[in-house]
C-alpha cells in the first residue's frame, strides 16, 4: 500500500516534467504551427505539408503524453481517497501507483532523448567475432534479441543483409529498425558483447566465451542532406545465397558498394563497405546501398561535431564502438552491463528482448554528458 509520501514524490515528478518539457510553450507552439496548416494553399507542396505535419504531430505527443501522466497521478490520488473510505481496495491502489510509475518513467527516459538524430530510424549491424561456429550462433542470438524487442516496441523491421555461417548462425547482418526514437534508444547497444557459456558445438561440453560487434547508426531520409562522392563510388555485383527461389541462384541481385571516404581532418582515407542482398531486383539494392551509405556518413560527421565532448568524456567510462561492453553468462544467469553496473539474471527474458533495464540505465548515467555538449 503506498503512502502519502509517495503520491507527493509522483506529484513532485509531474510538476519537474512540466518544466522540462516546456508544455506551457509547446502548447503555444502548437497553436501557431497548427494555423499554418490552415493556410489556402498549405498543400500545394506535398512534401513541404507532410514535413509541417510530422511536425505538429510530434508536438503533440509531447503534450499528450505529458496529460496522460497527470491523469494518471490524478486517478492515483483518488484512488487513495476512496480506500479511506473503504470504496476500493489496497490492490487496486497499488495497481494505479505502478501503472503511475510506469507512465512516469517512460516519459522521463524520453525526455533524454534531445539530440536530433535521436528521434530517428536506425541500421543495426552485427559482425560474429574470431571463433567460428560458436562467434557465429551468438551473433545470431543477438539478432534474434533484437528483433524480439523491436517487435515488443512496435517498431518495423527490415533484414537488408544476412550472411548465413558455415555451419550454424550468421556471420553479419544488417537490420533498418523503424519508429520513434529507435536509434535514441538503441544507440547504447554499439559494442562488443561477450558471451559465456558451455557450448552446445564442443563435444568435451567445455565453458567458452564469444564475441560479437554491434554498431548502430542513425537511419537518415531525403530530409537529411548528406554529400556523397560520385567519383568515389564502385559498385560489385553478386548472386544471393540463401533462401529466394531459382532467380536468387541464375540472377546477380546482391550489391556490394565500395566508398573511398576521406576524413576531412586527417585527410586518411578507408574504404566503406556495404552489402544490400534484401531485394530480387538489383535496381531496389542499390538503392538501399546508398541510403545505408549516406547514415554512415552522416554518423560519421555526429561523430566529427562531439570531439570535444569526448574529450570532457576521457577519464569517465570509455563507450565507443570495439569496446566490451556487456557480458551474458549463461551458467550464472547473469547479464551485466560493464558501464553502468547495471545486471539481472533474467537471462531468459534478455534474450528475449528485454532490454529496456539496461537502456534506462545507460540513458541515466550518459544523456546529461551528451546534453553538455
Amino acid at each position: 500500500m503506498i503512502t502519502t509520501d509517495q503520491l507527493k514524490e509522483a506529484k513532485g515528478r509531474v510538476e519537474a516534467l512540466h518544466r522540462y518539457l516546456n508544455i506551457d510553450a509547446r502548447k503555444v507552439e502548437l497553436e501557431e504551427e497548427q494555423l499554418r496548416t490552415q493556410a489556402p494553399d498549405f498543400w500545394d507542396d506535398a512534401k513541404r505539408a507532410e514535413e509541417q505535419m510530422r511536425k505538429v504531430k510530434s508536438i503533440e505527443k509531447w503534450i499528450t503524453g505529458y496529460n496522460e501522466v497527470c491523469g494518471l497521478v490524478g486517478e492515483l490520488e483518488l484512488a487513495l481517497e476512496f480506500h479511506r473510505d473503504g470504496m476500493v481496495t489496497e490492490e487496486e491502489v497499488d495497481e494505479a501507483y505502478a501503472k503511475t510509475l510506469e507512465a512516469l518513467e517512460a516519459l522521463e527516459l524520453k525526455n533524454m532523448l534531445r539530440q536530433e538524430e535521436d528521434v530517428m530510424d536506425c541500421v543495426l549491424k552485427i559482425n560474429s567475432g574470431a571463433g567460428g561456429t560458436e562467434s557465429q550462433d551468438w551473433a545470431q542470438m543477438l539478432m534474434r534479441m533484437y528483433l524480439r524487442y523491436a517487435e515488443a516496441h512496435g517498431y518495423r523491421t527490415r533484414i537488408s543483409n544476412l550472411q548465413d555461417g558455415d555451419e550454424a548462425g550468421i556471420k553479419t547482418c544488417t537490420v533498418e529498425i523503424e519508429g520513434e526514437f529507435a536509434y535514441g534508444y538503441l544507440k547504447s547497444e554499439s559494442g562488443v558483447h561477450r558471451l559465456v557459456r558451455v557450448s552446445p558445438y564442443n563435444a568435451q561440453g567445455k565453458r567458452m566465451t564469444s564475441f560479437a560487434s554491434v554498431f548502430v547508426t542513425p537511419l537518415v531520409d531525403d530530409k537529411i542532406e548528406v554529400y556523397v562522392d560520385p567519383s568515389k563510388i564502385s559498385w560489385d555485383t553478386f548472386r544471393s545465397s540463401g533462401a529466394g527461389g531459382q532467380n536468387v541462384n541464375k540472377v546477380e541481385t546482391g550489391v556490394r558498394l565500395r566508398y573511398m571516404y576521406t576524413d576531412p581532418d586527417t585527410g586518411e582515407t578507408e574504404e566503406i563497405l556495404i552489402e544490400n542482398t534484401e531485394s530480387r531486383k538489383q535496381l531496389e539494392n542499390r538503392e538501399n546501398a546508398m541510403r545505408l551509405l549516406r547514415s554512415q556518413l552522416y554518423d560519421r560527421a555526429l561523430q566529427k561535431r562531439r570531439a570535444e565532448q569526448a574529450k570532457i568524456e576521457a577519464g569517465k567510462k570509455k563507450i565507443e564502438w570495439g569496446s566490451q561492453i556487456r557480458s551474458y553468462v549463461f551458467d550464472d544467469r547473469r547479464v551485466k552491463d560493464h558501464r553502468t553496473g547495471y545486471q539481472t539474471s533474467d537471462v531468459g527474458g534478455v534474450m528475449d528482448g528485454k532490454l529496456d533495464g539496461f537502456i534506462k540505465a545507460y540513458l541515466m548515467e550518459f544523456a546529461g554528458d551528451t546534453e553538455a555538449e
